[in-house]
C-alpha cells in the first residue's frame, strides 16, 4: 500500500503564500490599532493631569504654588514610554504637553505632539487624536 507522508513542495508553498498575504493585510491593521490605543492612553493621562491641576487651583487659587502629587510624566503610565508628558505652570494658567519619543511607535504620527491648557484648548485639532 502506497501512502503519502507529509506535504508536497507545492502545497507548502501555497500555504506560505496564503500566510504571507494574510500577514500583509493584518499587520497594518494591527499597527493602526496600536496607534489608536496609544492615543487613547496619552489623552487620558493629559486629562487626568488637567484634573489634578484644577483641584490644586481650587484649593490654593494658583496653579504654580507647591508640588502637585501624582502628575504623570510618561505615557503609558507604566512600562516603556512612547510619549513624554510635561507641564508649564503660571499663577493663573498651565500648558500640558505630550511629545512622542524619537524612534517610538508614534514618531511621525499626526498625533505625535499634544497640548492642553487651562481653558480646554487642545492641539492638534484633528478629532482622531482626542477621540476616546
Amino acid at each position: 500500500m502506497s501512502g503519502r507522508n507529509g506535504f508536497s513542495l507545492i502545497e507548502l508553498l501555497v500555504a506560505l503564500v496564503i500566510v504571507g498575504l494574510l500577514a500583509t493585510v493584518a499587520y497594518p491593521a494591527y499597527l493602526g490599532h496600536v496607534r489608536k490605543a496609544q492615543r487613547v492612553e496619552v489623552t487620558g493621562l493629559l486629562l487626568e493631569n488637567a484634573q489634578r491641576l484644577e483641584r490644586h487651583y481650587a484649593r490654593s487659587g494658583r496653579y504654580d504654588d507647591g508640588e502637585i502629587d501624582g502628575l504623570y510624566r510618561q505615557s503609558p503610565a507604566r512600562g516603556r514610554p512612547v510619549y513624554r508628558l510635561a507641564v508649564q505652570r503660571q499663577a493663573q494658567g498651565y500648558v500640558l504637553s505630550a511629545e512622542a519619543l524619537v524612534g517610538g511607535a508614534m514618531e511621525g504620527d499626526a498625533c505625535a505632539s499634544y497640548s492642553l491648557n487651562q481653558l480646554g484648548q487642545r492641539t492638534p485639532a484633528d478629532d482622531r487624536c482626542w477621540r476616546r
